[in-house]
């Protein structure tokens, strides 16, 4: 998946689409994020030493696991952040990496899907997660209660 399919699946944009490119290898997805240096997460982060917030590499994990879940994403659906797990950190993300995502769903009970994922670069593992979505009509999203 190129950027423009990746944007039919997922709602974010400008700033917050952190999948430059995404593929199915058998029942993994795997993604790519080119950190170029001037994302608006680097500028305070830390001066004279940028490194990728370990939230924002959790984001990108659960977009490329996105890609898990294009089939079962009708129009008008949101995939929502529902939780996060057993993360660990082990190696830096810098300006001019290229973070390579692997995810995969573990379980599943639609609405609620169950996934893992690593990140790494250069080979070199930088994240290990569980975490989960579930699969929400948009409009309701947004209805007040």
């Amino acid at each position: 998946m190129n950027k423009e399919e990746i944007m039919e699946i997922l709602p974010h944009r400008d700033n917050m689409l952190l999948v430059d490119e995404a593929e199915m290898v058998g029942e993994e997805a795997h993604g790519k994020y080119h950190v170029r240096g001037d994302e608006w997460f680097l500028q305070g982060h830390f001066p004279g030493y940028p490194i990728v917030p370990g939230v924002i590499q959790c984001e990108i994990l659960a977009q490329s696991a996105c890609a898990l879940l294009a089939d079962k994403m009708r129009e008008g659906m949101l995939p929502l952040y529902t939780g996060l797990n057993n993360v660990k950190f082990r190696n830096p993300v810098r300006p001019g990496d290229t973070f390579e995502t692997v995810c995969r769903i573990t379980k599943a009970k639609p609405p609620f899907f169950f996934a893992s994922g690593e990140g790494y670069v250069d080979g070199k593992l930088c994240i290990k997660a569980e975490f989960s979505f579930a699969l929400k009509e948009r409009e309701s999203c947004f209805q007040k209660s």
